[in-house]
């Protein structure tokens, strides 16, 4: 599983406050932790008014690679935050996100296209979230079309199916299951992605129902995922699902994650 560390999001009341007050210790240590808990990007939002997101971006990026060379996710539904935010960062790492909507893919795919600077796609239009696969799976090909014309391999993009709150939803987590093994089956170098706890907002016990659809998710064919590196018991899920499916051999990403604390009581 490629693991998005979520935790550097104004959106969070925590955070919000720390980019409000600029305490830079606490983004540095948010930074550090999750990349010690072996996040393979570190996701960047700002979550504040378009007038000061960019200034905002760059000081949040600068204290993330203050303290580690793990890749940034740059996250913002502005395109051209992301776009401009790019000169911030040492080094290639993640656009979160385009979508159908507007002009999105236009503005960020010929930027991107001749670097190695990966991608996350949200499977919606201006018309809003598809209410079936198959509209879906429409805005999938559209996305795929333009990144192909732009020479994007699809191994740089992270499609991102949408996942709803399940206590709003009419048939639980089956359609998204639907969307990402057509996807797989199709294009396995694309790799699925998604911000893992969204399912459980409204429900008590968040995290039991967070682990419960990691795992649902990743036998669907999810590979990567926006999450809280720091919860231990959801990485212990995660490795575990990974062994259960085939795809650790001889179970020794399990024996090391948990040898080295990653999950399990802590030493």
């Amino acid at each position: 599983m490629i693991i998005i560390g979520e935790k550097i999001n104004g959106s969070i009341p925590s955070v919000g406050k720390a980019i409000a007050e600029r305490d830079a210790d606490f983004i540095r240590n948010l930074a550090k932790i999750q990349t010690d808990a072996s996040a393979a990007f570190i996701d960047v939002c700002a979550s504040v008014e378009v007038s000061v997101e960019l200034e905002t971006m760059k000081w949040l990026i600068d204290l993330v690679q203050e303290v580690t060379d793990t890749p940034i996710s740059i996250d913002s539904p502005h395109a051209r935050t992301c776009v401009e935010a790019i000169e911030f960062c040492r080094k290639p790492g993640l656009i979160n996100s385009v979508s159908g909507e507007r002009d999105k893919m236009e503005v960020v795919f010929p930027v991107i296209a001749a670097t190695k600077w990966e991608c996350a796609a949200l499977l919606c239009d201006d018309t809003g979230i598809p209410k079936t696969a198959d509209k879906r799976l429409e805005v999938f090909g559209k996305v795929l079309e333009k990144a192909e014309a732009r020479g994007i391999a699809s191994s740089r993009l992270h499609i991102d199916p949408l996942v709803e709150m399940l206590c709003t939803s009419e048939d639980g987590i089956n359609m998204v299951v639907e969307v990402i093994k057509k996807i797989k089956k199709e294009y396995p170098a694309i790799h699925v992605t998604g911000g893992l706890s969204n399912v459980s907002f409204n429900l008590p016990a968040r995290k039991l129902v967070n682990q419960a659809f990691t795992v649902l998710m990743m036998n669907a064919g999810m590979d990567s995922g926006i999450l809280d590196p720091t919860n231990r018991d959801l990485m212990g899920m995660i490795y575990a699902t990974e062994a259960l499916l085939g795809q650790d051999e001889y179970c020794m990403e399990y024996i090391g994650a948990y040898r080295e604390g990653l999950f399990g009581q802590k030493k």
